[in-house]
Formats: structure tokens, sequence, C-alpha cells
């Protein structure tokens, strides 16, 4: 027979479901859920729902939003020339907190991985060429993650796109080999962006 309440042990399995979450991590989460003023427990339940069900992808860039239109791609003021192209929207947070980047952005929603079963037409490419189609973007900042399966996504995007006559660069290794966006620090990135190279 557990020691745990039945709920409780639910609600830990719960938190352990999440990325990066252990055991202990997920015990320690649900007491201080416990210890909560019944009112911010509510609140904070609420928001899990709340987000789940009107958070959806913007459909120019498959950024996350609750509108039609993600604020980025809604802001006239960005620079519709320049499309950045990431693995996912936490990828769009980390570039965001550099202030360093004015232009547009695409999530691919992953990467190419075969060994996952993940292929081109799993990801958002084919928006992506709808987008670049209009003539009106002029450079494709790649900025996967430097991992095997960022790299391969990157060139398979930039035979894409070389026929069109739309200048493709790659972040700067700024960003270690193997290491992610959403780690990186403002300054690393800024650095990154500042540094792209071109994609021959």
């Amino acid at each position: 027979m557990s020691q745990i309440a039945a709920p409780l042990a639910k609600l830990i399995e719960q938190f352990e479901r999440l990325p990066g979450i252990g055991r202990k991590t997920a015990q320690r989460l649900a007491f201080h859920v416990l210890s909560m003023p019944k009112g911010q427990a509510i609140g904070f339940a609420n928001a899990i729902i709340e987000a789940r069900e009107k958070i959806h992808r913007c459909k120019k860039c498959q950024n996350l939003t609750d509108k039609e239109l993600c604020p980025i791609c809604a802001n006239p003021s960005r620079d519709t020339k320049v499309i950045c192209v990431v693995e996912s929207a936490q990828d769009v947070v980390a570039l965001e907190r550099t202030r360093e980047y004015n232009g547009l952005y695409h999530v691919l929603e992953g990467v190419i991985s075969p060994l996952d079963g993940i292929g081109p037409d799993q990801l958002t490419i084919k928006e992506l060429m709808q987008r670049l189609s209009s003539g009106e973007v002029q450079e494709l900042i790649m900025a996967t993650n430097p991992t095997v399966e960022g790299e391969a996504t990157a060139s398979y995007i930039s035979r894409l796109v070389k026929p069109m006559n739309i200048k493709v660069t790659r972040l700067a290794y700024g960003i270690p080999v193997g290491g992610n966006l959403e780690y990186a620090d403002e300054v690393t990135l800024s650095r990154a962006l500042e540094g792209r190279n071109e994609i021959k």
C-alpha cells in the first residue's frame, strides 16, 4: 500500500512528465502546490487550462499566439524583408531577448531527424516556401541549433531557397556546437546574429 495519498501521487506523476523534472523535483512541486492558498492553486490550474485552450500557431510564422497573428507578425515596424528560421517558439523568445533583431520569424516546429521519423513534410517548410514566394524577402537567417539535425535542416532549406535569389545566412558560432538557443545568454545571441555568415 502506497504511503502517498492517491491524488498527491497523481499530481507528482504529472509533474514528473515535464521535461527536466525528476522524481524529487516533482514531489517538491506537488507539495508546494498543496501548500498554496486554495485560490492561488485554482488560478494556477486555470492558467494551464486557458493556455492549452487558447494558444495556437500564428497563421503566418507558426509562432505561438492567442490571436490570428502573433505580436511580431502584427507589428508594422518589423522588417518584412528578413526572416529568421528557428526550430521552436522558445527560440523566438530567446532571440527577442537580445533586442538586436527587428525582422520576422518562421518556426519550423522541429528539425529533420530521420532516426526519429521526422522528415521535411513533418515541419513547416512548405509554409515557409509559400512566404518566400511573395518575392519580398531578401534574407533568410538560418537559426536552427548547431546540432547534426539543425545543420542538416539548415542545409536542406538553403538548397530549396537557392534558386529564389534570396540571401541565406547562418548564425555565427558564438553558439556552442550541440547547444540550444533557448539556453544561450543575450550577449552570445547578439554576437551570433551580428556575425552571421552566408550559406554558399
